[in-house]
């Protein structure tokens, strides 16, 4: 089970007692906050009264009378004998605890955890479209590199007689896209065979063929917290526990605004106490903060999964998308043991569906093994003219990458002038920005947004139990021109809330959204 050191839980806590209230009662208030707001796992066993205390440098009774106030308002678990564990609150339709205690401010129907509770099933709920005329910012995705793609299925459809005469099914994927990923992974430093690689519909499949491979019911999978809500999904579907772990404070600025990294210790208690038989990580340009983890943080992230023994499965569907230019090395250059994700829907069009698998040739054989219950092999088009598109991979990156540069641009300077109160992570690649709100209202917005004309994807679905309803995440994958129609849309619909208080308890259940 996970559990929090004294010394880690005051590094959460930064500076909480301000003198505006009893000091129990702020501390109560901060550790509330880093469960709603998911930087401290559910089911996290917090430091002893003592030893918080000590660490604290305050009397054991102020703790104590925090503790105590978190768990009357369901925060923390109430065992005998054992340390308080965080929980999520139960609630009733009055709007109370299941114990019968009011509800604390900002926590009714509608706000973190109901989610958890099974007051808003319509966060999970996946596959569908937003209706038309509505500015969609569930989805983190580009149109077509169009030329370039009609130009690879121009090229594929000479290729395809030549292929007819087979069956048409192969777990591993075609030679000629395997043969030009691998030579893609040698030129980035990781020497890659064709053998290492297999080919898969898209990332979401690579990863349900990863955990189909190499998980069982109830195995552990470390992930971060917030992470991509379709891989939270898949390892639910899996029956795999999740351990989340949440990033650190904010770790500096850059362009103007804060930034996060990975909380390192976090990540090596986790493994080290846990021992998860996977842990998934996005470490460029992580879905959805944008952040970049650095190499030392990666050199670090591999000792800690070997010593575990967990397999890391490392997502690069976005490591193209480096806005700003940054270089870092690829993961599976630090150990040959990583298990690497990729895809052509982020850098070119999600329609392509094409992704891959790259990893030792012996754990290669396991996923095409495993694959044959899932399906027998992708569509044969698809990848003659991905194997085209991987070959000319840069072509359409500069063009995409200074329009993508022009968007961010546009959309944080939209976001400080018509919502300030917002603080805007600074992504320094990816598709979107990760946005702190002013209260935990982010479910709320998301089921009155398409009345203004946009559809939302909430932030408690890009976590585990409820957590993220202070959180949006914005993509600006849209030109300026509508990214400014959807940020006032944003405005509007806050201003309604500002309006409206009551409406945040009252607002439960998010529209079902389809999210990339």
């Amino acid at each position: 089970m996970a559990s929090l050191t004294a010394s880690a839980l005051a590094r959460l806590l930064g500076t909480w007692n301000l003198g505006a209230s009893p000091a129990y009662r702020e501390l109560a208030d901060v550790v509330r906050l880093l469960v709603l707001d998911g930087r401290v796992a559910l089911d996290t066993a917090l430091p002893s009264e003592r030893a918080l205390a000590d660490t604290l440098a305050v009397s054991r009774t102020t703790v104590t009378a925090a503790y105590g106030l978190l768990r009357d308002q369901g925060f923390l678990s109430s065992g005998q004998g054992s340390r308080s564990r965080t929980r999520i609150p139960r609630t009733t339709a009055a709007g109370t605890t299941a114990l019968g205690r009011p509800l604390p401010d900002g926590s009714g129907p509608g706000s973190p955890g109901l989610a958890a509770a099974g007051l808003a099933p319509g966060l999970a709920a996946p596959g569908l479209a937003a209706p038309a005329g509505l500015i969609d910012l569930a989805y983190s995705s580009l149109p077509a590199s169009g030329e370039l793609v009609h130009r690879a299925f121009a090229a594929a459809l000479t290729e395809l007689p030549a292929l007819l005469p087979g069956f048409g099914y192969d777990a591993m994927g075609l030679l000629p896209l395997r043969e030009a990923v691998a030579a893609r992974y040698t030129a980035a430093g990781v020497p890659t065979t064709a053998d290492q690689v297999l080919v898969t519909s898209g990332a979401q499949h690579a990863l349900n063929i990863v955990l189909r491979a190499l998980t069982s019911r109830q195995d552990r999978v470390l992930v971060e917290h917030p992470s991509y809500p379709n891989a939270l999904d898949a390892v639910r579907a899996a029956g795999c526990r999740a351990v989340p772990v949440a990033f650190s404070a904010p770790a500096g600025k850059s362009g103007g605004r804060p930034t996060i990294t990975w909380d390192m210790h976090g990540l090596q208690t986790a493994l080290a106490q846990q021992r998860p038989r996977l842990a998934y990580l996005v470490p460029d340009f992580h879905n959805p903060t944008g952040q970049l983890m650095a190499d030392p943080e990666r050199r670090q992230l591999v000792r800690a999964a070997a010593a575990a023994g967990t397999t890391l499965v490392v997502d690069e569907t976005l490591r193209e998308l480096n806005l700003d230019g940054v270089g870092t090395t690829p993961v599976a250059a630090f150990s040959s043991a990583v298990v690497t994700i990729g895809s052509l829907s982020k850098s070119h069009w999600g329609g392509l569906r094409t992704g891959w698998i790259r990893a030792s040739q012996d754990l290669i054989q396991q996923f095409a093994a495993a694959r044959t219950s899932l399906d027998l092999g992708g569509p044969v088009m698809e990848q003659l003219a991905a194997a085209h598109l991987v070959r000319a991979m840069d072509e359409p990156l500069p063009a995409r990458l200074a329009a993508l540069r022009d968007n961010r641009k546009a959309l944080l300077d939209l976001l400080a002038g018509h919502l300030p109160e917002w603080e805007t992570l600074y992504p320094s690649g990816g598709l979107s920005a990760w946005c702190r709100l002013q209260a935990p209202i982010s479910t709320a917005l998301t089921v009155i947004a398409p009345d203004f004309g946009i559809r939302l994807a909430a932030g408690p679905r890009f976590g585990i139990g409820g957590a993220f309803e202070r959180y949006l995440r914005v993509p600006f994958t849209l030109p300026p021109e509508k990214l400014e129609t959807a940020v006032l849309a944003l405005r509007s619909a806050q201003d309604r809330l500002d309006a409206a208080p009551q409406l945040r308890r009252t607002l439960k259940n998010a529209p079902a959204v389809a999210i990339a």
